[in-house]
Formats: C-alpha cells, sequence, structure tokens
C-alpha cells in the first residue's frame, strides 16, 4: 500500500486512502500552493466545498498540475443555505464553474439540516444520474439521518464524512456504515494541537520512528478509512503522506480507542444551529 493506493466505493469508483482537506485554506495563493503541493507529493484526493470559499483555487491547481483528470479524485459539497433555498440542482453547477470541471468524483451533503436533508437527497440522485458526480454521499449524518433518507431512496451513500479522531472515535456510527457499505471517512482526523501532545501518543511516534500525526493517521488507514487531514504547511502535506511505511500493532492499534472521551471540536449535527 501507497499513496497511490485505493479502495472502492460501494459503486465500483475508486478513492485513493488518503486526501488533502482544503478546510480553512484561504482562496488564492495558500490554497493555490496547499493543493499544488498535495499534487506534487503524489496525492490524488483533494477535499473542498462550496463553504470554504476556495474551489476557484483547487480547480487552477489541477489545471495546472498537468496531471489527467481521471487521475484526480475530487470532492465538493452541497452547502446548507443552498438546500433551504431549492438549489440543489444549481449548487452543483455553481461548484463545478468554479472548480473548472465537469463533473466531481465526490458530491456530499455537507451537513444533515432539518426538513431538507431527505428531499436533499433525492436531488442527489438526479446529480448522480446526470453524471455530474461519479459518486454521491453525505457529511455529518448519524445513524437515524441516514436510515430517514435510506427509508425514501434506494440509492446508499457512497461516503459518510463525520469528524472522528482518538477523541472521538465514532465505532457505533463507523461499524453501522461498514454494514451498510457506506464508506467512513473522518473529517479532524488528528484532532486539534492538543490531542497530539497526549503522552501516549508522543511514545507511540518514538517507538514507530514516526510523527504523532503520523501514528494517528495509520491508526484511520488501518480501521480501513479514507483520511483527509487539512493543511496549508508543505512540509505538513509532506509528512502526512508518511503512512504507507509502517503498522500500529495490535497493542497500540487498540490503546488509540481508549483516548475517546466523546469530545469535539466541530459543530455536533444534532444541535449545532446551522443544522437546525
Amino acid at each position: 500500500m501507497d499513496l497511490s493506493s485505493r479502495v472502492k466505493l460501494n459503486n465500483g469508483v475508486e478513492v485513493p486512502y488518503l486526501g488533502l482537506g482544503m478546510f480553512e485554506s484561504k482562496d488564492g495563493e495558500e490554497a493555490y500552493n496547499a493543493a499544488k503541493w498535495a499534487l506534487e507529493t503524489g496525492y490524488r484526493h483533494i477535499d473542498t466545498a462550496m463553504i470554504y470559499g476556495n474551489e476557484d483555487s483547487v480547480g487552477k491547481a489541477i489545471k495546472d498540475s498537468g496531471i489527467p483528470r481521471n487521475e484526480i479524485f475530487v470532492t465538493t459539497k452541497l452547502w446548507n443555505e443552498d438546500m433551504r433555498q431549492g438549489k440543489q440542482l444549481t449548487a452543483i453547477d455553481e461548484s463545478l464553474a468554479r472548480l473548472g470541471l465537469d463533473y466531481v468524483d465526490l458530491y456530499l451533503i455537507h451537513w444533515p439540516v432539518r426538513n431538507v436533508y431527505v428531499e436533499s437527497w433525492k436531488k442527489m440522485e438526479e446529480i448522480y444520474k446526470s453524471g455530474k458526480a461519479k459518486a454521491v454521499g453525505i457529511s455529518n449524518f448519524n445513524i437515524h439521518h441516514i436510515e430517514d433518507i435510506m427509508a425514501v431512496s434506494d440509492l446508499v451513500p457512497a461516503v459518510n464524512q463525520c469528524e472522528c479522531s482518538p477523541e472521538l472515535t465514532q465505532v457505533e456510527l463507523a461499524d453501522y456504515c461498514a454494514k451498510k457499505g457506506i464508506l467512513f471517512e473522518p473529517w479532524a482526523p488528528l484532532g486539534k494541537a492538543e490531542t497530539l501532545k497526549r503522552p501516549e501518543i508522543i511514545a507511540m511516534a518514538g517507538k514507530y520512528g514516526k510523527t504523532p500525526a503520523q501514528v494517528v493517521l495509520r491508526w484511520g488507514l488501518q480501521r480501513g478509512f479514507i483520511n483527509i487531514p487539512k493543511s496549508s504547511n508543505k512540509s505538513r502535506i509532506q509528512e502526512n503522506a508518511g503512512i504507507f511505511d509502517f503498522e500500529l500493532d495490535n497493542a497500540d492499534y487498540q490503546a488509540l480507542f481508549t483516548l475517546d472521551s466523546g469530545k469535539r471540536y466541530g459543530p455536533d449535527p444534532e444541535t449545532w444551529e446551522g443544522c437546525l
């Protein structure tokens, strides 16, 4: 397994196990360089969203890379307000225009916005059938949200992208997704800086000759997840790719689950006002 390794989604589309998350990368030089450095390092998976405001820069970096389009996996997301306004079918066109692409590889409902996420999933079916997204999925959906959309649709989401780290292991949700054939994709897989300062993680890093971030990303990889750590720092982007040449032993793998405190660094989809 290496940086080019991919896993099949439930519709046969293949996604690289490691990608670059573009959250908080400012549009312009910062976002452009982050995507450019990732592609130069060998990443072939870039995750952005309309609300991140950097789709233009991501698209430019992809175009300027000279890498064939079919080798790069691009994710973007349907924003909450576009769902509330009934703009699901035009939002994808607007994202594609900003990205300068004919299609995205994965299009996600960004949050399960109350009263509109079920109807939005029906619109995602149309987007999928149109070919504007090679796969469609969800983000920040809990089990009951998934059951709601599965009750009205035969289309199973390809991916569920949720906050997940050693401090929020999401075992029940991830196991549920696995049983349904939905690939689990952590965002904020490294938690915050405080997470990587945990003595248990630092000790493991020393044992394997790796950084704390590499240890945590490797843990996610061994769980069968795809990971999209965010960074605008060239050295960190390169460092995060160094997770394919070692393996956590079972004791260390299991030990990371014991760090779960239910700690969230992002919004809770059950209580965040942006979903209500």
